[in-house]
């Protein structure tokens, strides 16, 4: 047996009389964390017993009073938790961490002001429907390793046909598919453009002179590893100009010099990422909200669209305050936990810093107001992603077809 983790000092049990060593939870800032357990040797061997002796004192001696003492801390969670499962049955175990979310999302119909967007008349009452919702998630230890191998430095582009094939090629042994892998390699470099920006703009000075020195714009972007875009962006504030200039200039190309608007035009096609003109991916993306309200609607259950609330919150607080795609006028339960709203991703839900952050963020703002909601994610997501306040979806049983039928209209 290894020595168990954050052992203190040998001493006697002041209820037992037995020597035993008491071991502490993880130090935070040098100072002890809470006890956790303690352990005895089998046989007492003075203060240097050996760590393959060592059993549980509440093994040992399961009558000492002194066991007590590591379950006080916890007593209060345990009675929450019992009188959660008292009042919404055993399915409330579930939820952990959640419960709440999930009872301030059930409760939601019952305050005296309602939460933002729900009326205060809904006719019939809100009714209780059941969903059962299959998932399949991503083993995180194969986000890593394909991630590895489908990264390139300084590439952040659109595809060709060719290098499709060649990641389909790649990811063929992994249980992952060619458009999560594609969502993926879009992920990680959105992420390292988000990372990056602060690399890049101190190495602004050097880049404009390598640029104004012949340097291609795309050579310059694998140098530093960033988004052509960026690198163009850090080279025209090299030349003191403001970020309103610069943001007219990207938008108004002609405005530029013939070598400057060249290149942009190169840093643009290459630049997936920080590509000024985004309008096929908010296409897609409110495609994949009309499926998913197809989709509802279809189960018979209630719910108000995202401008609805967009228009109703801009009229009441003069801006948008929480506007989830779809907001449910229905108690709907989802693999038995409750869910107040959805808000629909078009891409894969990879366990990255900056997207959880990003989407976490914006669970707060829902169930600050609403309780327990659901992300679903166009292409799946990694079993690695954590999220407090919102279950994680996938698409699986949904119809996509008008997605599909989109998708290859652009081919």
């Amino acid at each position: 047996m290894s020595k168990p983790p954050g052992i203190g000092k040998v001493r006697h049990c002041k209820y037992c009389d037995k020597l035993i060593l008491m071991q502490y939870g993880e130090s935070v800032k040098k100072k002890r964390g809470k006890l956790i357990a303690t352990w005895s040797p089998v046989e007492p061997q003075g203060i240097s017993p050996s760590w393959d002796n060592l059993v549980p004192h509440k093994e040992e001696n399961p009558e000492c009073p002194g066991n007590k003492i590591l379950h006080d801390s916890k007593k209060g969670r345990v009675n929450k938790i019992n009188k959660t499962v008292e009042k919404f049955g055993e399915i409330a175990l579930l939820w952990g961490d959640d419960s709440a979310k999930c009872i301030k999302a059930i409760k939601r119909f019952e305050t005296d002001v309602r939460p933002m967007g729900i009326p205060e008349i809904i006719n019939p009452d809100p009714q209780t429907i059941e969903i059962k919702w299959p998932t399949d998630p991503v083993p995180e230890s194969v986000q890593k390793a394909v991630g590895k191998l489908i990264v390139k430095r300084g590439e952040f582009g659109f595809l060709s046909d060719h290098e499709v094939e060649e990641i389909a090629s790649i990811i063929s042994e992994f249980p992952i598919s060619l458009e999560q892998a594609l969502s993926l390699r879009s992920a990680i470099n959105q992420e390292k453009s988000v990372y990056s920006h602060h690399r890049i703009m101190d190495r602004k000075k050097e880049l404009k002179r390598r640029y104004e020195n012949g340097a291609d714009i795309l050579e310059l972007a694998k140098f530093v590893d960033g988004p052509p875009v960026n690198v163009f962006r850090a080279i025209l504030s090299a030349r003191n100009m403001g970020k309103n200039r610069i943001k007219t200039l990207l938008k108004e190309p002609k405005m530029m010099d013939e070598r400057d608007q060249e290149q942009f035009k190169i840093a643009e096609e290459a630049d997936r990422v920080s590509n000024v003109d985004q309008t096929e991916t908010h296409i897609a993306a409110d495609l994949f909200e009309d499926v998913l309200c197809n989709h509802f609607e279809a189960l018979g259950i209630r719910f108000r669209r995202q401008e609805e609330l967009v228009k109703e919150q801009v009229k009441s607080e003069g801006r948008p305050v929480r506007t989830p795609d779809l907001l449910f006028l229905d108690d709907v339960r989802i693999n038995g936990f409750p869910c107040a709203w959805i808000d629909a991703k078009h891409f894969f839900g990879s366990a990255l810093s900056f997207p959880r952050k990003k989407t976490q963020k914006q669970i707060d703002r829902y169930t600050e107001e609403y309780g327990q909601g659901a992300i679903i994610y166009r292409h799946g997501f990694c079993d690695g992603l954590k999220l407090r306040g919102a279950q994680k979806l996938d698409a699986g049983p949904v119809d996509l077809s008008i997605l599909i039928e989109h998708n290859e209209s652009r081919l």
